[in-house]
């Protein structure tokens, strides 16, 4: 088996999707149809999700949290090993089944419903033992599956125009389950039983498009609870024999077109083409569609927009947060350069933004607009504006209004919304937006940057309508986010009064991270109680600096936690 051909085509079958609530629901730990923005936590283990549960996806309004496959799989370090099961014992990397059990408990008390990427199209490829101790070889899984338990055809998938070789051949090697065998289905469908005992209360299916629908749809109806959430992964290819939409009789499918034209019109084209996307464009039916800006396939294969796009990529979450069209997918991840590379300290999340963790599901720009979503929900899209070109805006009835401005300058406007009379707070930078009598309000928006009101978020800085925090109550320290424009071959620093943040030197001042452009973000450690003094700085390629203006900042690190430090470069 060769290890990047693996990986390769794993980016085809392999990606995450979105929960929609339309369809078949499960036992409820929040009430159906309210909340349907699941966080993708990828690769992150059960005891971080678990705490993650509690203090951020609950109180950020996400319905759903999706974690990567629980089953017992090949042993290595590179995350598709996770897709690669050697039994359905809860044994993987990222936890057993006391903490699966745990975390979906804790999930479910803050009111977060947990769906498990699930595995069952084929087994493990080579020979050796799994990450539970279980010992196998390819066609042979003791206990669970012989050679006769598998399709005919043991040649790998050579053409997507045949329907035959699409879902009986293998997938790059991996030994492919007969799903049209009764004894194959029991055994399928006992693992999902079991993790539907254990209290999940859904199913992401893995490589859909590689099992005919009529074989899962028979799974399905073996399952204790048949009304359990099902979605699956059905990737659509022009021209190819099997498509996505032979599956919306079992439940919600995933668009990958919607992803893959958002990066399209979000890198090429106008926002102002996005006017009627869904259903216009050819999609497939909004209540069972599943939409993702990127998922942890897409974005190494670069067919979808990835954290590496800065502000292509944080707006693209803006709208779809805000767009009534399908039920939309966070996908949380983290850093890599070798598309292969498996998660960091083995799934171990200590604090958001270090140690690679990208935490996507936790940016302010990205965060804010799931509350958002839920008090939209429902509401048609009203009072469509754009400039032809890369400023639009748009109205969720009298409940919501987003801005977004694309443009390369600012944008001062005053825009025409639904939404009653008051003064809102602007989820995107949380700074105070009032509405008139007539609806209006006006605004400068910066490039690349967007604006969103709701009825839900008034009174900035105070109440329960605030948005949820975006840093972790981790580790103690100083989380700095800085909003400064540069131009290619500049990057923004920090650096102070303290070793940690490089003693003054620009030589050895910390540089912050873009994904959030034109807001640039670090997480230092410092002890408790800690007051420091610093200042931002810009360098290019050379080496040349320029220091912001101004006194040097203060700041004191609590007792416990970290102080969050939202600041603007000086000019």
């Amino acid at each position: 088996m060769a290890r990047k051909s693996v990986a390769a085509a794993l980016a085809l079958v392999a990606g995450a999707a979105a929960v929609a609530v339309t369809g078949n629901t499960a036992a409820q730990a929040t009430p159906p149809g309210e909340k349907d923005v699941t966080a993708v936590m990828f690769e992150w283990n059960f005891a971080s999700v678990a705490r993650e549960c509690t203090d951020r996806l609950g109180p950020a309004g996400y319905g759903y949290v999706q974690v990567s496959p629980p089953q017992e799989h090949l042993q290595g370090g590179q995350w598709w090993t996770s897709y690669q099961p050697v039994s359905y014992k809860i044994a993987g990397r990222l936890g057993d089944r006391t903490a699966f059990k745990k975390m979906i408990d804790t999930c479910h008390a803050a009111g977060v419903k947990v769906v498990a990427d699930s595995v069952i199209n084929h087994m493990a490829n080579g020979s050796g033992t799994g990450t539970g101790g279980t010992p196998f070889s390819k066609y042979d899984y003791p206990g669970l599956y012989s050679g006769a338990d598998m399709d005919d055809c043991r040649a790998t998938i050579s053409t997507y125009q045949d329907r035959g070789n699409v879902q009986n051949c293998e997938l790059v090697q991996l030994p492919d389950l007969d799903t049209g065998e009764d004894h194959v289905r029991g055994k399928i469908a006992g693992y999902l039983n079991d993790l539907l005992s254990l209290g999940v209360d859904g199913f992401r299916v893995d490589a859909a498009k590689h099992m005919p629908a009529a074989d899962l749809a028979a799974i399905k109806a073996r399952l204790s609870n048949p009304g359990a959430y099902w979605k699956q992964e059905a990737i659509f290819g022009a021209g190819e024999a099997v498509s996505p939409s032979e599956y919306l009789g079992n439940g919600d499918v995933q668009e990958f077109r919607y992803a893959r034209d958002l990066k399209r019109v979000l890198q090429n084209e106008k926002l102002a083409y996005l006017k009627n996307f869904g259903e216009a464009w050819g999609y497939m039916p909004s209540a069972q569609s599943g939409v993702f800006v990127d998922n942890h396939d897409t974005e190494r294969g670069g067919d979808t927009l990835s954290y590496k796009d800065g502000a292509n990529y944080t707006l693209a979450s803006v709208f779809m947060l805000a767009w009534p069209y399908g039920s939309p997918d966070v996908h949380s991840g983290y850093e890599w350069t070798d598309k292969d590379a498996g998660p960091p300290s083995g799934g171990q999340v200590n604090a958001c933004y270090t140690d690679g963790w990208k935490c996507q599901h936790a940016w302010r720009e990205i965060s804010s607009m799931v509350a958002f979503r839920n008090t939209a929900r429902g509401q048609a899209v009203t009072g469509w504006w754009d400039n032809g070109n890369n400023a639009i805006a748009f109205g969720r009835g009298s409940k919501a209004y987003v801005a977004i401005n694309h443009e390369t300058s600012a944008l001062t406007r005053t825009y025409q919304t639904s939404l009653p009379a008051g003064t809102y707070c602007d989820v995107q930078s949380n700074t105070p937006v009032t509405v008139n009598g007539s609806g209006q309000f006006t605004a400068t928006l910066g490039a690349h940057t967007a604006l969103a009101l709701h009825v839900g978020a008034m009174n900035c800085g105070s109440g329960t309508t605030t948005p949820p925090p975006t840093t972790p109550p981790a580790t103690p320290g100083a989380s700095f986010n800085a909003t400064a424009t540069t131009v290619v071959g500049q990057d923004i620093y920090v650096t102070g009064n303290r070793a940690e943040l490089g003693n003054w030197s620009p030589a050895a001042a910390l540089k912050l991270d873009p994904a959030t452009y034109p807001v640039w973000k670090l997480t230092v450690g410092l002890p408790a109680g800690t007051a420091f003094e610093y200042k931002y700085l810009r360098k290019d390629a050379a080496g040349n600096v320029t220091w912001e203006s101004g006194a040097n900042r203060t700041a004191t690190v609590p007792a416990s936690g970290r102080i969050v430090l939202n600041d603007t470069f000086r000019s």
